[in-house]
């Protein structure tokens, strides 16, 4: 790094995310900048995947864009929660199902730009079907099941927007060679 970090304050804690921002200067001169993260435990993320070959979505409002998003199970993590929990947590609690079987695909950084965010990508198999439990805010959720076809032509018609979903589809297809 050709920087240091002189000064760091956190200006908002918020429910989901805090802001902090960071004075830097560059090294071997006296420029100054400043750098604003909004920083974020971060989450999981759960393909499920049922032995018919179908993909388990849910469908949920998200207040920043008014409408309702097709999208994988994910969730927030609690204060040093190791994903894996939360991805099972997460699982039953928005579809009802539970697995013996999840693997980590992957992790991606959100929005790299100003946002800290990791989510930690996994796919569920030898799913069981079983009862939701969800939190405040997720009533109106619904539960879809869908071919990766069919969910590959929502991404390409635009009626799957989210980052999180294309991406672990994206991991998905690259680490069994779909």
């Amino acid at each position: 790094m050709n920087f240091s970090v002189t000064k760091s304050d956190t200006i908002f804690h918020g429910k989901v995310f805090d802001v902090k921002v960071d004075e830097i200067e560059y090294n071997g001169t006296r420029n100054k900048s400043f750098r604003q993260v909004a920083v974020h435990s971060g989450g999981a993320v759960v393909l499920p995947l049922k032995s018919d070959s179908k993909i388990v979505l849910i469908s949920q409002y998200r207040y920043p864009h008014n409408e309702r998003l097709l999208e994988l199970p994910a969730g927030k993590l609690e204060k040093n929660e190791d994903p894996l929990l939360c991805a099972t947590r997460e699982l039953a609690e928005e579809t009802g199902y539970t697995s013996n079987k999840i693997t980590k695909l992957g992790k991606i950084y959100t929005t790299p730009g100003f946002c800290d965010e990791v989510l930690h990508i996994y796919l569920a198999e030898d799913l069981t079907p079983g009862n939701h439990a969800r939190e405040e805010g997720e009533e109106g959720m619904e539960v879809f099941e869908l071919t990766l076809d069919e969910i590959e032509e929502k991404i390409r018609n635009g009626k799957i927007v989210d980052a999180k979903t294309i991406s672990g589809v994206c991991m998905y297809k690259l680490s069994f060679g779909k």
